[in-house]
Order: C-alpha cells, then sequence, then structure tokens
C-alpha cells in the first residue's frame, strides 16, 4: 500500500493547490518530498538535466509566508512543477539539450516561465530534451538518456520526454512540454499522462533579446498533465498574446475551466486508425478503437474511417529543419563534433535545401489545411491513435510496423506532425495498456481555436475512463 507522502506525491496538482490554500499541506514539505523523489528515484530515470533545490525551497518558503499572511495566491501557489529544458530560465543553466550550451545561464525567462512564476508554481527544475527538441524521442550528448518509468529499457517519447517520464513517476506534480511535431503528446502517449498541444500561436514563444527573430509555424509549449483539470489550469495561465511573439494569438482564450463540465451530447465526431496512410501496431488499433466508441455511449455521433490524407512527412521535414537551421544552423560550422548525430544530420539536409523547396513544401501544407478544414465542416472532432506504437526500446526507433516499412523518424509519431502542421489544438489521454503493460493514448484533434471542446471530451473520457490510479513500477 502507498504512504501518505506517495500518495501526496500523485496527487493532481489542483487538489495541491486547495490543500496549500487551507494550510493542510505545507508548500515547504511538498517541495521537499519532491526533492527527495527525485534524489532517490531519478538515477533510474534521468528526468532532470539541472536542478535548483536552493532556488526551490527559497520559493516554497516565500509561498507558505504568503499563505499564513492570507495574501492573495496564485492559480498554482507553491505547486511543484518541472520546465522543459527548451525554455530559457534567468539564473538556471539552459542546455536546449545541446552540448555546446552546457553552462549558458540566461538572464531572462521565456514567457511561460515568466507565467508559471506568476501563477506561483515552485520551479523544481529543467527536464531532459533531445537536442533543440529535434527527435521524438530523447536522447543527447548531456548524459544518460531518459528513460520511461513503465520500463525503464523503453523510452518516454520526446521531445518532452524528461517533463513526461518526470511526472509519471510522482517527481513534479506538474509539468511543461512543447510540441512541434508531437512532442507534449508522444511522451504524454508512451508515459499514460494528459497532454495537450494547444493551437498554434495560443502560448507565446519568446527565446530572449538576442534571439534571432524566426518564424515558429510548428512549436507551442503547453501542459503535460495527470488530470484534465490540471491541464486546463496551466493552459489558462500560459495562454495569452505578448508583443514579444509577433505569432501570437491577439483573440481572448477561451474558458478552458468552464469547459470541462460541458456536456458533449450531439458532438460530431470522426474517428481514423490510419489518417489513410499510416502503419499502425494493431493492438494500437483495437485499444483506439474501443475508446473512440466510448463516445457513442456519451451521446455523441462517431463515424469511422472518415478522415484520408496523404503521408506529409517530407514537406514537414523540409519546413522543420529548415527554420531550425535558420537559427542554430551556425553550430554545424563551429561545433560539429558536439552535436548529436540526429541534430547533425538534420542540420546538413537543411543545409542543401533551396528556397523553391521551402516554398513547394509551405504549398503542400496550404493543401493539407483545406483538407482539414473541410473535415471540420462536418465534424466536431477527429480520434485516432496518438501512436502507432507503444513505447519501444531506447535507440530502436521502428523500421517495421504491422509488416510494413516504416521511416525511422516518423513512422511511429504518423499521427501527430501533421497537426502541428495545420496549426490546430489536439490532445492525448491515456485510453488502456499494451499486452506488455506500456500505455496507449487516444489523439482528440479540434479545430483551430477550439481548445475548449478538445477540453471538453477529455474531461468526458476521463470521467468514464478514469486514470489517475495509473502508476507505473518506478514510482
Amino acid at each position: 500500500m502507498p504512504n501518505i507522502e506517495e500518495n501526496l506525491a500523485f496527487t493532481p496538482a489542483a487538489e495541491l493547490r486547495a490543500l496549500i490554500a487551507g494550510k493542510q499541506v505545507s508548500p515547504v514539505e511538498l517541495t521537499e518530498l519532491y526533492l527527495e523523489r527525485i534524489d532517490r528515484l531519478d538515477s533510474q530515470l534521468h528526468t532532470y538535466l539541472t536542478l535548483c533545490p536552493d532556488d526551490a525551497m527559497e520559493a516554497a518558503r516565500d509561498a507558505e509566508n504568503a499563505v499564513m499572511r492570507g495574501d492573495e495566491l496564485g492559480a498554482l501557489h507553491g505547486v511543484p512543477i518541472s520546465i522543459k529544458d527548451l525554455e530559457m530560465s534567468k539564473g538556471i543553466r539552459s542546455t536546449s539539450g545541446s552540448l555546446p550550451f552546457t553552462d549558458r545561464i540566461p538572464d531572462e525567462d521565456s514567457i511561460v516561465v515568466e507565467r508559471v512564476k506568476a501563477s506561483g508554481a515552485i520551479i523544481l527544475g529543467k527536464t531532459n530534451t533531445p537536442e533543440f527538441g529535434h527527435r521524438g524521442t530523447t536522447e543527447n550528448l548531456l548524459g544518460e538518456p531518459c528513460r520511461n518509468p513503465w520500463n525503464t529499457e523503453r523510452t518516454p517519447g520526446g521531445s518532452s520526454g524528461g517533463a513526461a517520464a518526470g511526472l509519471a513517476a510522482g517527481l513534479s506534480a506538474i509539468s511543461t512540454g512543447s510540441d512541434g511535431g508531437g512532442s507534449i503528446r508522444i511522451p504524454a502517449s508512451f508515459c499514460g499522462l494528459y497532454g495537450i498541444k494547444p493551437t498554434q500561436g495560443r502560448v507565446p514563444r519568446y527565446g530572449g533579446r538576442n534571439a534571432p527573430i524566426i518564424v515558429n509555424q510548428l512549436g507551442q509549449s503547453g501542459p503535460i498533465t495527470r488530470t484534465v483539470r490540471d491541464a486546463a489550469i496551466l493552459l489558462r495561465e500560459l495562454a495569452g498574446w505578448d508583443a514579444r511573439d509577433p505569432g501570437s494569438l491577439r483573440d481572448t482564450p477561451g474558458d478552458y475551466l468552464g469547459a470541462l463540465d460541458r456536456h458533449i451530447r450531439g458532438l460530431r465526431i470522426g474517428w481514423s486508425p490510419d489518417f489513410g496512410y499510416a502503419a499502425v501496431d494493431p493492438e494500437v488499433v483495437d485499444v483506439c478503437s474501443k475508446a473512440a466508441g466510448m463516445f457513442e455511449g456519451m451521446g455523441c455521433s462517431v463515424s469511422e474511417d472518415v478522415f484520408r490524407i496523404e503521408a506529409p512527412q517530407e514537406d514537414f521535414r523540409t519546413i522543420f529543419s529548415a527554420n531550425t537551421y535558420a537559427s542554430s544552423g551556425y553550430l554545424l560550422r563551429e561545433h560539429p563534433e558536439k552535436l548529436t548525430d540526429y541534430f547533425r544530420e538534420a542540420m546538413e539536409h537543411a543545409a542543401t535545401l533551396t528556397a523553391a523547396d521551402y516554398a513547394r513544401a509551405l504549398g503542400t501544407i496550404t493543401v493539407l489545411k483545406a483538407q482539414f478544414d473541410s473535415f471540420f465542416e462536418e465534424y466536431d472532432l477527429l480520434l485516432s491513435p496518438t501512436m502507432a506504437v507503444p513505447a519501444f526500446e531506447i535507440e530502436r526507433h521502428p523500421t517495421s510496423i504491422d509488416g510494413k516499412e516504416v521511416d525511422s523518424f516518423f513512422g511511429y509519431l504518423p499521427f501527430t506532425y501533421p497537426i502541428n502542421a495545420i496549426g490546430h489544438t489536439a490532445a492525448s489521454v491515456p485510453c488502456g495498456l499494451s499486452s506488455d503493460g506500456m500505455p496507449i493514448g487516444l489523439h482528440i484533434v479540434g479545430r483551430h481555436g477550439d481548445e475548449e471542446t478538445v477540453l471538453a471530451a477529455s474531461a468526458a473520457f476521463e470521467r468514464a475512463m478514469p486514470w489517475g490510479d495509473m502508476r507505473p513500477p518506478v514510482s
């Protein structure tokens, strides 16, 4: 039986915030609990690249004093959080998972970190990520690969692998991730958590005063959490326009908490097991198909196999690698020996691309957006598996799925990166386990700007099929 402290480590952030406000739990004791668990368990998982225990404890003492004074408290006041190490954080080492930046300590925060601090959350440290988030698994040259707490021989996914693995193991109460091709949803699916990628521009991005201004067509920061409510709270804190990101959305973010209690009866839902092109593990299709069918019992209409597109992977690869090259390609000239093989190869590929290649790729993505727009004229949501397979062994990316050859980079994540290309919002909800005990996620894709319907459907599914009691072996 788990002891009281272990139960506390797995208590949702919203409940912890209420316990703190009611003076039933101390932010100091809670922060000490997570730091002790990290010290005891993280050598098996390598979820953190940098810890800041002194800063965390000072912030926790300040948070406790605020409670005792009766101050107005933020939405996550006193709740320990982890920050993905693609976010710049003032005074805290920020490596972006890259060896050349081993000792970088920024002098300002990203917008995400600013807003996390404003919420009152306590930052425990920076979580593991592949180099510049350029992979769907979490390996870099800074140390050991990040491991999945459900099976330490398996990957937690990426690029928010450290955020998800640490949260799943009870090494934080809530976590931030970012998603440029699936990087919130991949590890959420592999680690049995909830993760939502907001609409492109919903959460502003800012790399600092000296960072080059590069178009951000794909990447969005967002929550990875134990519950849908925790995600709604953190998304509410992170969302909203900021002048430092000219691509951030100027419209008012939705009522994310209110959406959780919205009825979903009458929603028109399309279910696709493969998007018309993907090779998918039959067990994953079976688990996700049954999960999709549950929405009929909630009063929704579910139409099967109604969405088919052609794989946009080469056009996505062109845009993804070229955009990164515009800001980080200089590392190929200055530090080639310090780069991971996968990042160096991506930059070498980007160096060969022409303006015509980029323009053609943008044209293909414009067609893709139109195809999704046509679908969403008839349907409110699109469901699919989040991933084509459950979590696989570290550095053993599938090259064959269900007897079909697949690209080792894109083959296992065929459902996530197209959603980044079109800028829509999408979430992964835990919907079952594989025969060997690995989590499987259901992908819920919404219209552009409609996080509320995705959250409403996610919350309804959570009520019908709760996952909160799932704990991995390393916990």
